[in-house]
Formats: C-alpha cells, sequence, structure tokens
C-alpha cells in the first residue's frame, strides 16, 4: 500500500510538472508559430496549431527592412549588455569585497546609503541623468547607453552578503603569503566565487538586455537602437505589423534563452551563498 502510494505522488509530480512545463512554452510557441504565419492566419479567427504555410520568408524580410536596423539593433543591444555585465560585476564585486573586508569605521553607513538608493524610485533618476549624459554630448552613442547603468546597488548588497560568508582562511593564507587586499581580491576571492559572479551577471545582462526607456530617450538616432527599441517600431498608431513583430521577438530571445540555460545552475547556486534571507 505505501509503495502504491509513493508511485501514485511521483506519477502526479510528473504530470504536474509536465502541465507546468507546457504553459511556460506557450508564450515561446506563440512566438514560432506568429512570427512563421502571415498576418492573415494569426488574425483568422480560425485558429489553427501551426499555419498551413509556414513563411520562413518572414525572417529574411526582417532583416532586410530598410525602416528597421535589426540586424544593428543586435548588435548594439548585445554590445550594451555584455559591456554593462562586464562593467557592473566589476565594480559591485570591488564595492562588496570593500565593505565586507576592508575595515574601515563607515562602511556600515556606506552600506546603508547604498542600500538606501534601491528605494529611490527610478524616475526620480532620470530626468539628472538625461541632462548629465546629453551635456557630455554622449545622446545616441554606447557610452551614453552604458556608463550610467553600471553600478547596481543590488548587485553590491548580494556581493557584500556574499563576501560575510567567505572563509577567511584562505585571504590569511593570501596574506601570509605577501598579497594585500587587491592581489587578494583577484588571486584568491573571484577564482572562488564563480557561482555568485555567474549569478550576478546574468541578472544584469538579462536587465540590460530588456531595457527599454534608457535606450529609447539615448539611442535617437537609428543607429543606436537597442532589440526592444526596434520591437516597438513594429507597433505604430497607423499601423501594427504583426508577422514582423512576433519573428522579431523571437529572435530576440535567443540570446537569453542561451545565457539563461548556460548559467542556470549557477543562479541558484549563487543566490543561495550570498545570504539574502540572513
Amino acid at each position: 500500500m505505501d509503495d502504491a502510494l509513493v508511485r501514485a505522488g511521483r506519477a502526479l509530480r510528473v504530470v504536474l510538472l509536465i502541465a507546468l512545463a507546457l504553459l511556460f512554452l506557450i508564450p515561446f510557441y506563440l512566438l514560432v508559430r506568429n512570427g512563421l504565419a502571415s498576418e492573415r492566419d494569426i488574425t483568422s479567427p480560425d485558429w489553427t496549431f501551426f499555419p498551413s504555410t509556414l513563411r520562413w520568408s518572414n525572417l529574411t524580410e526582417l532583416f532586410d527592412d530598410p525602416t528597421v536596423p535589426m540586424a544593428r539593433a543586435l548588435l548594439n543591444s548585445s554590445l550594451i549588455a555584455v559591456a554593462t555585465t562586464l562593467g557592473t560585476v566589476v565594480l559591485a564585486s570591488l564595492a562588496g569585497y570593500g565593505l565586507a573586508r576592508i575595515p574601515y569605521r563607515h562602511a556600515d553607513r556606506v552600506f546603508y546609503a547604498i542600500l538606501g538608493t534601491m528605494m529611490v524610485p527610478a524616475a526620480v533618476t532620470f530626468v539628472p541623468s538625461f541632462v548629465l549624459v546629453s551635456s557630455l554630448g554622449w545622446v545616441s552613442t554606447l557610452r551614453g547607453l552604458i556608463v550610467p547603468t553600471l553600478f547596481s546597488a543590488f548587485a553590491c548588497f548580494v556581493f557584500r552578503q556574499y563576501f560575510l560568508g567567505f572563509p577567511r582562511e584562505l585571504e590569511d593564507a593570501a596574506r601570509v603569503d605577501g598579497l594585500g587586499h587587491w592581489r587578494t581580491y583577484w588571486r584568491v576571492v573571484v577564482p572562488n566565487s564563480r557561482p555568485v559572479f555567474a549569478a550576478v551577471g546574468t541578472i544584469v545582462f538579462i536587465g540590460a538586455w530588456n531595457s527599454f526607456l534608457w535606450p529609447l530617450v539615448i539611442g535617437q538616432d537609428r543607429d543606436a537602437w537597442t532589440v526592444q527599441v526596434a520591437l516597438a517600431t513594429f507597433t505604430t498608431s497607423q499601423v501594427i505589423r504583426l508577422p514582423e513583430l512576433f519573428v522579431a521577438a523571437a529572435v530576440s530571445i535567443v540570446p537569453l534563452l542561451v545565457v539563461f540555460l548556460f548559467f542556470q545552475r549557477w543562479i541558484v547556486a549563487g543566490v543561495e551563498r550570498s545570504g539574502i534571507d540572513d
């Protein structure tokens, strides 16, 4: 009887997981289905699992469209996301390590001030940030899109919490060998903190890739558009270009899927080791 209940429980869990997986995959199915369909098939009241004719030409038309530089937008988003991720991880990890390990009587006050910035709505700093970037002549440049977003209070918080629990024995051994804080950080701490670096980097990359409002305001020239801005151009007050919108959305999520699938196991490990719940 007990074995039967155990098997029934396992079967129920499998069925539940399959159902949840199918629900999770529905948006991706809709992107692929509508991206390879004509506008008539998308808006037709007679729904079919897949259109009778798959329009692979939608993909080539997307990149051949002279009004929307999709290839350039993908390149811009890739450069911005990678540069933002690297810069944020380096700056936040240095700040977190300094707050956690370097003796300083005002370290807690600085940390609380950083946490306080997380409570300030982004709309409050948006206009001053734009005025500053505009005065520097960084409008429609990668510098204007990247530099103002490099520091993350959340990333600094995660790194600081993680480094508080980092084994001091490793750092003590490094100091015995004559290493200072700087070389201890690069040679000992970073190589042994890969999970939290991967977790924070993945979160920052996804956020930078999906950013819309700041690139929309700063990237005023077509050559400075990001993927999210390019997607918005398919929906206007005059017309909605559904096939192009769906196929472009499908193309735009491919880098996110690759990054997430590659680093997914590090995300959970990094958050668990950061001590956020402590």
